[in-house]
């Protein structure tokens, strides 16, 4: 006999003959009130978007995103949503080791929610996150950190669609086409990681009891709430954002060379199209290296955004050109800035000169452009070895070679250290106005000297030095990737010190970047292997853990509201991998520690 629905519903009666906010109880199935529950609410119809520019909005357009909106019950299992009360809504009641419940009625019911303990160990797995899954993935250690570090840059390991029981020949060929989308594995980790992960993962699809549990969600989260915003589509990529002083926050589709402008409080947004030139080529500098995705418009590659203090500006790095762009956010015109030295401009800041700072991964240098004179000037990093500086000197050419099709990723020997490519990545300005670098193949910081433009380097006692950001005191903040850790460098002691993401499996975390709420003494931490974001208050020593709405969430950025508010975008390439294949702008509101 099919088990029937346990949903029962109450009077919904408000003061006055108004209908009330809808009100979820949800309870277990001895009737017990159950807290730490996620409670989803989302329009069942939502808006009509306008999608006739290649199934996206036209640019200059007004549409309205149909936001899902997320709380967590306390102790007596009870949230109340007051966002749709004469609409039609779908709830989805969501809790670790529980079967999830999805119900649809109108947004102003009251209703209890009764959810079942999950015993089956098959389905108990496939409901836990990647880092599970990643954690219980036997690889001896320094293979998987390199595993981690070149296949999990773009996407989870151990997502619901990694994990499956794939064969030899499969994994083979998905390794290929990885390697020439831009992963530098090694040459012997390709030989070995087909047979190891197709035995692997078979051995634990076939005992679902050894995936472990994930992070506990935690008593603060019911004083904590999320939105998430669709925007683009399961062909989109949504790389960086940017929280403007303006108060709306901007997005960036990498694989479709569009722009989101969003208002966060009521969801309406604006698309612009990156600016051409009569001379860019589909795909950009790096030709055809995504010739077999499906559905994507790249020419420039936006990447990176930072706003100049002094007029507003937006400031984005255009990765497949050899250019950085300006976005005048009143008048809404575009100014491509030109350079002729340097590839794939990465991360940027802008200093108190007014002087745009910004990484270049592929020639292993930093940039500079000043606004005053409308120049570049670039600075050379140490290589690591004269095969090194052959390389980087030859990048010119192997870009050639990319933009006539050929396969360059998978004709290059490529060690474990990743020589010729130590891909200059994150970059912040320090409150000296020392500007801060990481080297994520070459396990190394850097500072250039604002005034004598000295550069001084240090090798870093981990792997994978991602983004940085520098703290209010001058403390140099790094996402340490493979590592599930953050570090600070404390640069007068030249001292390093370093803090345990607070994961479940520990050492399961694979943090791609950072930001930091210099107001309140807190950073903020990308979990994209835990579907998570993550909080250290630095001066109370203690940490916070945020669930995020979906499985799959993949993070690569986060911006904070001077309110305290934390806005993030999952960004899974590709975004089909995501729960619902649907990319979206999440903004957290946090409960801070007092």
């Amino acid at each position: 006999m099919k088990k029937q629905i346990i949903v029962s519903l109450f009077s919904v009666c408000g003061f006055g003959g108004f209908a009330q906010a809808g009100t979820v109880n949800v309870v277990d199935e001895s009737g017990n009130a159950l807290n730490n529950v996620m409670v989803s609410q989302t329009p069942v119809a939502g808006f009509t978007i306008d999608r006739s520019d290649n199934g996206y909005p036209p640019v200059g357009v007004l549409n309205r995103s149909s936001g899902t909106y997320s709380q967590f019950t306390g102790d007596k299992g009870v949230v109340n949503f007051d966002t749709f009360k004469n609409e039609k809504v779908r709830y989805r009641i969501r809790k670790p080791g529980y079967k999830d419940q999805t119900i649809e009625m109108m947004g102003d019911k009251t209703w209890k929610a009764v959810i079942e303990k999950e015993h089956d160990p098959v389905a108990l797995a496939a409901s836990r996150p990647a880092n599970t899954w990643l954690a219980a993935l036997d690889l001896e250690t320094d293979l998987k950190k390199h595993y981690i570090m070149q296949c999990g840059f773009c996407h989870q390991q151990g997502s619901m669609y990694l994990r499956r029981d794939r064969s030899v020949e499969a994994w083979d060929e998905t390794i290929y086409r990885m390697v020439n989308y831009g992963a530098r594995l090694a040459d012997d980790a390709q030989v070995e990681l087909p047979k190891l992960l197709h035995e692997k993962y078979g051995r634990l699809n076939a005992n679902p009891e050894l995936i472990p549990e994930g992070t506990p969600w935690e008593a603060h989260l019911k004083h904590a709430s999320l939105i998430e915003w669709p925007i683009g589509d399961s062909f989109s990529q949504m790389h960086d954002l940017l929280y403007h002083s303006s108060g709306k926050v901007y997005v960036g589709d990498n694989l479709q060379d569009r722009m989101y402008e969003m208002d966060t409080e009521t969801g309406e947004y604006i698309v612009y199209k990156l600016p051409k030139e009569e001379w860019d080529q589909h795909g950009g500098l790096l030709g055809s290296r995504l010739k077999d995705f499906p559905k994507h418009e790249t020419f420039a590659g936006i990447h990176s955004f930072a706003e100049s203090a002094k007029d507003g500006h937006i400031f984005i790095t255009a990765s497949y050109q050899q250019r950085i762009i300006e976005f005048n956010p009143e008048t809404k015109e575009w100014t491509n800035h030109h350079m002729d030295d340097g590839y794939y401009p990465h991360t940027l800041r802008v200093d108190e000169n007014d002087n745009v700072w910004f990484t270049l991964a592929l020639s292993n240098q930093i940039g500079m452009f000043d606004r005053k004179t409308k120049t570049f000037k670039h600075f050379d990093l140490p290589s690591r070895s004269l095969k090194e500086t052959i390389t980087i000197n030859m990048m010119g050419f192997l870009f050639k070679l990319m933009s006539w099709g050929l396969p360059v990723g998978n004709w290059a020997s490529v060690d474990r250290d990743s020589t010729g490519v130590p891909l200059p990545y994150g970059i912040d300005i320090a409150p000296d106005g020392g500007i801060w670098f990481a080297r994520l193949h070459a396990d190394s910081i850097g500072r250039i000297d604002p005034l004598t433009h000295e550069i001084k380097m240090y090798d870093t006692p981990f792997k994978g030095p991602r983004r940085l950001r520098v703290d209010a005191d001058g403390g140099i903040w790094i996402a340490a990737f493979p590592e599930s850790q953050i570090v600070r460098f404390d640069q007068d002691k030249e001292a390093f010190e370093f803090f345990d993401l607070p994961v479940k499996p520990l050492g399961s975390e694979t943090p791609y970047s950072l930001n930091i709420d210099k107001k309140r003494s807190i950073v903020w931490v990308n979990g994209n292997t835990s579907d998570s974001l993550y909080a250290y208050y630095y001066e109370k020593k203690q940490w916070q853990h945020y669930p995020m709405a979906k499985k799959v969430t993949f993070t690569r950025d986060v911006e904070i509201a001077p309110d305290g508010t934390v806005f993030t975008t999952n960004s899974s390439f590709p975004s089909w991998h995501i729960e619902d294949a649907q990319p979206t702008l999440i903004v957290l509101d946090p409960v801070h520690i007092q």
